[in-house]
């Protein structure tokens, strides 16, 4: 992955240390400071992080239930708790009906 400070001098962008970069909700999706350490996070629509990686080549991946409790957790170590969703499920896609975006879940009855 390219850092985000490499994509700025390509482009001639101004910037300064550290670059913090948040998604609508607030949470921090991208960080990188003068030493070169960057990170990266992915989040849910509940805003739960899913999904992280480091300069350093770690990452784990977390999947969470209705109730918003982490139900399965794996990383590049090779640690895994809980069971992963099937891989059939469409909860998390997004659709779009007449122009409106909608993602969907799973409700259990």
């Amino acid at each position: 992955m390219k850092k985000l400070s490499e994509v700025y001098k390509e482009l001639g962008i101004a910037f300064t240390f550290p670059i913090r970069i948040k998604n609508e909700m607030g949470n921090r999706t991208y960080y990188e400071n003068n030493d070169g350490y960057w990170c990266k996070r992915e989040y849910d629509s509940a805003g739960n992080e899913i999904y992280y990686k480091n300069r350093d080549g770690y990452w784990c991946k977390r999947e969470y239930n209705s109730e918003g409790n982490q139900s399965y957790y794996k990383d590049s170590d090779g640690y895994k708790t809980g069971t992963p969703r099937p891989a059939n499920t469409c909860e998390g896609k997004v659709v779009e009906v007449d122009g409106v975006k909608y993602e969907l879940k799973t409700i259990n009855n």
